[in-house]
């Protein structure tokens, strides 16, 4: 096991090299740069030698390999850099913004089981009924919808229409919650919902189903206690995706209802070419998915132990 998790976490060195690397790249091919967008922003003529003189304080004017040079060895030593908008440690900022994306997280997540297990079952016992048809239509509705515009139904609906909700981030965190949390849950629930019932009908059709029911057992007990068991390797699969993503901030969601998580500031910097916070930004998200997909592997090996990686046990 500890074997396998090393080689996992020596792997993700490559894929942070590669995928830093051409972020940096894009960036800079993209044009513009934060010291010029200030300027621009703050209006009124401003020498080029005023720009040139702020370009070469953050290092702007040297060559691209050098500029990413120095963050890469910056980065080995801990130090994500200065963000070059704010003036703060890039750390700093990624510190206070992700309770918010986690705490967002957890709710989405928190939310789409409580929604989904019990329809995908539901839908699957009840194959090809009424129950099973309306379950897969209103599935299919929610997993074709964007989040934006999810947002916006549910914004328009609850705030402007009943005024139950506020339509942006307010000081009741509680109440702030809400709106974002649904829209997530409302994708990642239809998408879930058709997934476990898709497992669920194939376990039933597995013949140590038809010997339980044979030999008299409970259609609930074979349920829970040996088809979800094995339906719950789809769960973990959906489960290491989404959180991967969310954990690395769900940008529309955040920016519309100003959420004030990682998504929303990633975004900022982006517009601002903010280049130490989207490149902090970048290297959170691959660490996140690797580490999230690591966890997933694991917990394969336990839920099912026929599960192999590369032929050997983990």
């Amino acid at each position: 096991m500890l074997k396998y998790i090393g080689k996992r976490l020596i792997q993700l060195i490559p894929v942070l090299i590669g995928i830093t690397f051409l972020s940096f790249a894009m960036m800079r091919l993209a044009g513009g740069d934060a010291v010029t967008y200030m300027y621009e922003k703050a209006g009124g003529a401003v020498s080029q030698e005023i720009i040139d003189e702020a370009k070469k304080e953050y290092g702007l004017d040297q060559p691209f390999l050098v500029q990413y040079g120095k963050w890469a060895a910056g980065m080995l030593r801990g130090d994500m850099g200065t963000s070059y908008v704010s003036g703060r440690e890039v750390f700093d900022a990624f510190a206070e913004k992700l309770p918010a994306t986690a705490l967002l997280t957890l709710s989405s997540v928190l939310v789409t089981l409580l929604i989904s297990v019990p329809l995908g079952i539901l839908s699957a016992v009840k194959q090809n009924k009424w129950v099973d048809f309306i379950i897969r239509f209103f599935s299919f509705i929610g997993n074709s919808s964007p989040n934006f515009f999810a947002a916006l139904i549910l914004m328009y609906l609850f705030s402007v229409k009943l005024g139950w909700l506020p339509v942006v981030t307010s000081e009741n965190i509680g109440l702030s919650l809400i709106l974002p949390t649904m829209t997530l849950a409302l994708s990642m629930a239809s998408k879930y919902t058709r997934q476990v019932r898709a497992a669920v009908l194939e376990e039933m059709n597995q013949d140590y189903v038809t010997g339980a029911r044979a030999r008299g057992v409970k259609g609930s007990v074979i349920i829970w206690k040996n088809v979800m068991r094995t339906s719950m390797i789809t769960i973990v699969t959906l489960l290491s995706l989404s959180v991967g993503n969310l954990l690395g901030g769900t940008t529309i969601v955040e920016s519309i209802f100003m959420w004030d998580g990682v998504g929303k500031m990633a975004v900022d910097a982006i517009t601002m070419r903010d280049y130490p916070v989207v490149q902090a930004y970048v290297a959170w998200m691959a660490v996140i998915y690797v580490l999230v997909n690591l966890a997933a592997d694991i917990l394969y090996h336990y839920l099912d132990p026929r599960v192999r990686l590369g032929g050997d046990r983990l």
